[in-house]
């Protein structure tokens, strides 16, 4: 487990953060970016906060990074697959932006319920909960990396 960094460069952040997005520009001058994560959020635009979302892939997608398929896991179980392809059609339809969420290596089955239910909420909460999701991964991928 290795402790939060206190410094990381744009192409760093770009790995955990899965793309280098202006989210990922501000966080590279934080002296511990990803502390500060939450504060930069909340000075981000609204296309930038959508920017951020956008560059991180969708989940049960079949074309994903390395770190993403194996946070993803091998569940391709061909109903739940189904279900996660019309259920983030249906996500990115009603809030305009993609459905993150913090896997933690459960199996995509385990997920279909989570975007069920997040499905009910309103635009701002949703917004704000998968920016969040996108913190818990980046931190997540940096305690389990090799750093």
């Amino acid at each position: 487990m290795h402790d939060l960094p206190r410094q990381l460069t744009a192409d760093e952040l770009a790995e955990l953060f899965e793309g280098r997005t202006r989210l990922v520009e501000k966080l590279a001058s934080r002296d511990d970016p990803l502390a500060a994560a939450y504060d930069v959020i909340a000075e981000l635009s609204q296309d930038e906060k959508l920017e951020a979302l956008a560059a991180h892939p969708v989940i049960g997608a079949s074309s994903l990074s390395v770190r993403s398929a194996a946070e993803q896991g091998a569940d391709d179980d061909p109903e739940t697959l189904d279900a996660l392809r019309r259920l983030n059609a249906e996500y990115e339809q009603r809030f305009g932006f993609r459905f993150v969420v913090f896997v933690n290596r459960r199996p995509k089955s385990e997920i279909v319920p989570i975007l069920r239910e997040r499905l009910g909420r309103t635009p701002e909460q949703e917004l704000d909960t998968a920016l969040h999701e996108l913190v818990a991964i980046a931190k997540d991928r940096w305690r389990r990396s090799s750093h």
